[in-house]
Protein backbone atom coordinates (compact mmCIF):
# COMPACT_ATOMS: atom_id res chain seq x y z
CA UNK A 1 0.00 0.00 0.00
CA UNK A 2 1.48 3.62 -0.66
CA UNK A 3 1.95 5.84 2.01
CA UNK A 4 0.68 8.59 -0.77
CA UNK A 5 -2.13 10.96 0.74
CA UNK A 6 -3.40 10.94 -3.15
CA UNK A 7 -3.25 7.16 -2.67
CA UNK A 8 -6.07 4.06 -1.12
CA UNK A 9 -7.48 1.21 -1.23
CA UNK A 10 -11.31 1.35 -2.38
CA UNK A 11 -13.58 -1.58 -1.26
CA UNK A 12 -17.08 -2.58 -1.47
CA UNK A 13 -17.58 -1.17 2.49
CA UNK A 14 -15.95 2.46 1.45
CA UNK A 15 -16.41 2.92 -2.09
CA UNK A 16 -19.70 4.84 -1.74
CA UNK A 17 -18.06 7.39 0.68
CA UNK A 18 -14.01 7.40 -0.38
CA UNK A 19 -15.29 7.48 -4.28
CA UNK A 20 -19.14 8.51 -5.18
CA UNK A 21 -19.14 10.80 -2.44
CA UNK A 22 -15.96 12.53 -2.38
CA UNK A 23 -16.08 12.93 -6.15
CA UNK A 24 -18.46 15.56 -5.50
CA UNK A 25 -14.98 18.00 -4.39
CA UNK A 26 -12.02 15.74 -5.91
CA UNK A 27 -11.88 13.56 -9.09
CA UNK A 28 -11.19 10.29 -8.49
CA UNK A 29 -9.44 7.72 -10.86
CA UNK A 30 -10.46 4.26 -10.13
CA UNK A 31 -7.78 1.61 -10.92
CA UNK A 32 -9.34 -1.88 -11.32
CA UNK A 33 -6.15 -4.00 -11.01
CA UNK A 34 -4.75 -8.10 -10.33
CA UNK A 35 -2.15 -9.47 -9.12
CA UNK A 36 -2.07 -11.73 -12.26
CA UNK A 37 -2.66 -9.05 -14.61
CA UNK A 38 1.05 -7.66 -16.52
CA UNK A 39 -0.67 -5.23 -18.47
CA UNK A 40 -1.83 -3.76 -14.79
CA UNK A 41 1.73 -3.74 -13.15
CA UNK A 42 2.95 -1.76 -15.92
CA UNK A 43 0.16 0.64 -15.85
CA UNK A 44 0.15 0.92 -11.98
CA UNK A 45 3.84 2.68 -11.63
CA UNK A 46 2.12 4.81 -14.17
CA UNK A 47 -1.00 6.11 -12.49
CA UNK A 48 0.77 6.36 -8.96
CA UNK A 49 3.87 8.89 -10.47
CA UNK A 50 0.42 11.16 -11.99
CA UNK A 51 -1.01 11.18 -8.94
CA UNK A 52 1.59 12.04 -6.59
CA UNK A 53 2.56 14.89 -9.21
CA UNK A 54 -0.83 16.01 -9.42
CA UNK A 55 -0.59 16.98 -5.84
CA UNK A 56 -4.29 16.11 -5.01
CA UNK A 57 -5.72 17.17 -8.53
CA UNK A 58 -7.31 13.79 -8.60
CA UNK A 59 -7.10 10.97 -5.74
CA UNK A 60 -6.11 7.02 -7.04
CA UNK A 61 -8.45 4.37 -6.10
CA UNK A 62 -6.60 0.75 -6.35
CA UNK A 63 -9.60 -1.70 -6.60
CA UNK A 64 -7.95 -5.39 -6.42
CA UNK A 65 -10.31 -7.37 -8.60
CA UNK A 66 -9.66 -10.66 -7.03
CA UNK A 67 -10.03 -9.02 -3.05
CA UNK A 68 -13.45 -7.42 -4.25
CA UNK A 69 -15.09 -9.34 -6.77
CA UNK A 70 -18.79 -7.79 -5.98
CA UNK A 71 -17.26 -4.56 -6.17
CA UNK A 72 -15.59 -5.40 -9.73
CA UNK A 73 -18.83 -6.50 -10.94
CA UNK A 74 -21.04 -3.82 -9.70
CA UNK A 75 -17.94 -1.66 -11.47
CA UNK A 76 -19.42 -3.20 -14.98
CA UNK A 77 -15.55 -4.48 -15.76
CA UNK A 78 -14.84 -6.54 -18.31
CA UNK A 79 -11.13 -6.89 -18.83
CA UNK A 80 -8.40 -5.18 -16.76
CA UNK A 81 -6.93 -3.28 -16.05
CA UNK A 82 -10.43 -1.16 -16.15
CA UNK A 83 -9.63 2.73 -15.08
CA UNK A 84 -12.44 5.02 -14.60
CA UNK A 85 -12.52 8.78 -13.90
CA UNK A 86 -15.67 9.34 -11.18
CA UNK A 87 -16.54 13.12 -11.02
CA UNK A 88 -19.52 14.46 -9.12
CA UNK A 89 -20.82 11.30 -8.26
CA UNK A 90 -20.51 10.43 -12.03
CA UNK A 91 -18.12 7.96 -14.40
CA UNK A 92 -16.90 10.18 -16.61
CA UNK A 93 -14.00 9.07 -18.60
CA UNK A 94 -12.33 5.81 -18.56
CA UNK A 95 -9.96 3.73 -20.67
CA UNK A 96 -8.78 -0.66 -20.58
CA UNK A 97 -5.35 -1.60 -21.00
CA UNK A 98 -1.88 0.25 -20.13
CA UNK A 99 -2.29 3.52 -22.11
CA UNK A 100 1.62 5.32 -22.45
CA UNK A 101 1.50 8.12 -20.14
CA UNK A 102 1.10 10.81 -22.39
CA UNK A 103 -2.49 9.01 -23.17
CA UNK A 104 -3.59 8.51 -20.09
CA UNK A 105 -2.60 13.09 -19.14
CA UNK A 106 -5.07 13.54 -21.91
CA UNK A 107 -7.88 12.38 -20.28
CA UNK A 108 -7.17 13.43 -16.74
CA UNK A 109 -6.41 17.14 -18.39
CA UNK A 110 -10.11 17.15 -19.78
CA UNK A 111 -11.32 16.45 -16.39
CA UNK A 112 -8.08 17.56 -13.96
CA UNK A 113 -6.71 20.65 -13.15
CA UNK A 114 -2.84 19.92 -14.10
CA UNK A 115 -0.64 21.33 -11.38
CA UNK A 116 1.74 24.30 -12.18
CA UNK A 117 5.09 23.05 -13.65
CA UNK A 118 8.17 24.07 -13.06
CA UNK A 119 9.64 25.73 -16.05
CA UNK A 120 12.94 24.37 -15.66
CA UNK A 121 11.27 20.79 -15.65
CA UNK A 122 9.11 21.39 -18.24
CA UNK A 123 11.85 22.27 -21.05
CA UNK A 124 13.99 19.17 -20.02
CA UNK A 125 10.29 17.26 -20.08
CA UNK A 126 10.18 18.57 -23.85
CA UNK A 127 13.75 18.14 -24.47
CA UNK A 128 13.50 14.83 -23.62
CA UNK A 129 10.32 13.86 -25.49
CA UNK A 130 12.17 15.22 -28.90
CA UNK A 131 10.37 18.70 -28.93
CA UNK A 132 13.64 20.67 -29.73
CA UNK A 133 11.83 23.54 -30.13
CA UNK A 134 9.45 24.04 -27.34
CA UNK A 135 12.92 23.38 -24.60
CA UNK A 136 14.31 26.07 -26.63
CA UNK A 137 11.74 28.55 -26.06
CA UNK A 138 11.19 28.39 -22.50
CA UNK A 139 14.80 28.06 -21.70
CA UNK A 140 15.37 31.32 -24.23
CA UNK A 141 12.76 33.02 -22.07
CA UNK A 142 14.19 31.85 -18.76
CA UNK A 143 18.05 33.08 -19.81
CA UNK A 144 16.40 36.28 -20.90
CA UNK A 145 14.60 37.09 -17.08
CA UNK A 146 17.78 35.70 -15.28
CA UNK A 147 20.52 35.95 -17.62
CA UNK A 148 23.43 34.74 -14.29
CA UNK A 149 21.78 31.34 -14.19
CA UNK A 150 24.78 29.56 -15.47
CA UNK A 151 22.49 26.31 -15.56
CA UNK A 152 20.15 27.52 -17.62
CA UNK A 153 22.30 29.27 -20.41
CA UNK A 154 24.66 25.94 -20.59
CA UNK A 155 21.30 24.01 -21.39
CA UNK A 156 20.49 27.17 -24.06
CA UNK A 157 23.61 26.34 -25.33
CA UNK A 158 23.33 22.37 -25.63
CA UNK A 159 20.31 22.87 -27.56
CA UNK A 160 21.83 25.53 -29.93
CA UNK A 161 24.05 22.97 -30.46
CA UNK A 162 21.95 20.00 -31.34
CA UNK A 163 20.49 21.98 -33.74
CA UNK A 164 23.63 23.24 -35.50
CA UNK A 165 24.40 26.06 -33.80
CA UNK A 166 27.88 25.19 -32.52
CA UNK A 167 28.53 28.83 -33.42
CA UNK A 168 26.86 29.84 -30.10
CA UNK A 169 27.24 27.31 -28.28
CA UNK A 170 31.25 27.61 -28.46
CA UNK A 171 29.99 31.39 -27.62
CA UNK A 172 28.51 29.98 -24.52
CA UNK A 173 31.31 28.16 -23.40
CA UNK A 174 34.18 30.35 -23.69
CA UNK A 175 31.94 33.53 -21.74
CA UNK A 176 31.85 31.27 -19.05
CA UNK A 177 33.88 31.71 -15.68
CA UNK A 178 37.14 29.17 -15.61
CA UNK A 179 35.63 27.70 -12.44
CA UNK A 180 32.37 26.80 -14.04
CA UNK A 181 34.16 25.42 -17.18
CA UNK A 182 35.26 22.78 -14.98
CA UNK A 183 31.79 21.93 -13.97
CA UNK A 184 29.62 18.06 -15.26
CA UNK A 185 26.93 20.57 -17.56
CA UNK A 186 30.20 22.56 -18.88
CA UNK A 187 32.32 19.46 -19.66
CA UNK A 188 29.48 17.79 -21.40
CA UNK A 189 28.62 20.59 -23.21
CA UNK A 190 32.45 21.20 -24.39
CA UNK A 191 32.74 17.11 -25.41
CA UNK A 192 29.25 17.41 -27.27
CA UNK A 193 30.23 20.35 -29.19
CA UNK A 194 33.74 19.11 -30.16
CA UNK A 195 32.06 15.30 -31.30
CA UNK A 196 29.46 17.46 -33.58
CA UNK A 197 32.13 19.50 -35.08
CA UNK A 198 33.73 15.97 -36.28
CA UNK A 199 30.67 14.48 -36.92
CA UNK A 200 30.76 16.82 -40.46
CA UNK A 201 33.91 15.24 -41.58
CA UNK A 202 33.03 11.87 -41.17
CA UNK A 203 32.51 9.04 -43.84
CA UNK A 204 29.33 7.54 -43.95
CA UNK A 205 28.66 4.43 -40.89
CA UNK A 206 28.09 2.11 -43.53
CA UNK A 207 31.29 2.33 -45.51
CA UNK A 208 33.43 2.44 -42.28
CA UNK A 209 31.80 -0.80 -41.26
CA UNK A 210 32.50 -2.43 -44.34
CA UNK A 211 36.20 -1.18 -43.91
CA UNK A 212 36.18 -2.81 -40.45
CA UNK A 213 34.95 -6.19 -42.14
CA UNK A 214 38.22 -5.76 -44.44
CA UNK A 215 40.27 -5.07 -41.52
CA UNK A 216 39.08 -4.74 -38.02
CA UNK A 217 42.08 -3.55 -37.35
CA UNK A 218 41.88 -0.35 -39.24
CA UNK A 219 42.40 2.58 -37.01
CA UNK A 220 40.56 5.42 -38.99
CA UNK A 221 37.75 3.52 -39.37
CA UNK A 222 37.49 2.35 -35.85
CA UNK A 223 37.82 6.08 -34.44
CA UNK A 224 35.47 7.54 -36.85
CA UNK A 225 32.69 4.62 -36.46
CA UNK A 226 33.04 5.19 -32.39
CA UNK A 227 32.47 9.21 -32.94
CA UNK A 228 29.18 8.21 -35.11
CA UNK A 229 27.78 6.18 -32.55
CA UNK A 230 28.60 8.29 -29.97
CA UNK A 231 26.28 11.38 -31.86
CA UNK A 232 23.73 8.42 -31.75
CA UNK A 233 23.94 8.38 -27.71
CA UNK A 234 25.06 4.49 -28.67
CA UNK A 235 27.39 5.18 -26.11
CA UNK A 236 28.76 1.27 -24.76
CA UNK A 237 29.57 0.80 -28.59
CA UNK A 238 31.46 3.79 -29.28
CA UNK A 239 33.49 3.06 -25.79
CA UNK A 240 34.10 -0.24 -27.03
CA UNK A 241 35.47 0.82 -30.22
CA UNK A 242 37.54 3.00 -28.55
CA UNK A 243 39.07 0.33 -26.35
CA UNK A 244 39.34 -1.74 -29.63
CA UNK A 245 41.49 1.58 -31.48
CA UNK A 246 43.49 1.66 -28.32
CA UNK A 247 44.44 -2.18 -28.00
CA UNK A 248 45.31 -1.85 -32.16
CA UNK A 249 47.06 1.78 -31.90
CA UNK A 250 47.07 3.33 -28.42
CA UNK A 251 49.35 6.19 -29.92
CA UNK A 252 46.84 7.12 -32.43
CA UNK A 253 46.45 10.70 -33.51
CA UNK A 254 48.54 11.64 -30.47
CA UNK A 255 46.01 8.84 -28.08
CA UNK A 256 42.36 9.98 -29.67
CA UNK A 257 41.30 6.81 -28.34
CA UNK A 258 42.29 7.75 -24.69
CA UNK A 259 41.14 11.31 -24.94
CA UNK A 260 37.89 10.84 -26.77
CA UNK A 261 37.20 8.25 -24.01
CA UNK A 262 37.86 10.80 -21.26
CA UNK A 263 35.90 13.26 -23.06
CA UNK A 264 33.07 10.33 -23.36
CA UNK A 265 33.37 9.82 -20.02
CA UNK A 266 32.99 13.60 -18.69
CA UNK A 267 30.19 14.18 -21.47
CA UNK A 268 28.18 10.88 -19.53
CA UNK A 269 29.54 11.50 -16.08
CA UNK A 270 30.61 9.07 -13.09
CA UNK A 271 27.20 7.85 -12.29
CA UNK A 272 26.93 6.01 -15.60
CA UNK A 273 27.09 2.51 -15.61
CA UNK A 274 29.20 2.45 -19.34
CA UNK A 275 31.46 4.74 -18.00
CA UNK A 276 32.53 3.08 -14.45
CA UNK A 277 32.54 -0.50 -17.17
CA UNK A 278 34.67 1.14 -19.72
CA UNK A 279 36.84 3.51 -16.92
CA UNK A 280 38.07 0.25 -15.50
CA UNK A 281 39.00 -1.33 -18.95
CA UNK A 282 40.53 1.60 -19.78
CA UNK A 283 42.97 1.69 -16.20
CA UNK A 284 43.71 -1.87 -17.42
CA UNK A 285 44.84 -0.84 -20.72
CA UNK A 286 47.08 1.90 -19.59
CA UNK A 287 48.89 -0.05 -16.76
Amino acid sequence: MSDSPYIFEATMENFQQDVMEASATTPILVDVWADWCAPCKQLMPVLEKLANEYQGGFRLAKVNADQQQELTSSLGVRSLPTIILVKNGQAVDGFNGALPEGEIRKVLDKHVEAPQEDPYDKAHRLWEAGDVEGATAILTELNQKDPENLKVLIDLAQLKAESGDLETAEQVLASLPPEEKMQHQAKQLAARVKFLKQSAELPPIKDLEMALEQDPKDPNALHQLALHHVLRENNAAAMDLLIRLMQVDSKYKDEAAKTTLIELFDKLGNNNPDVRTYRRKLYTLMH
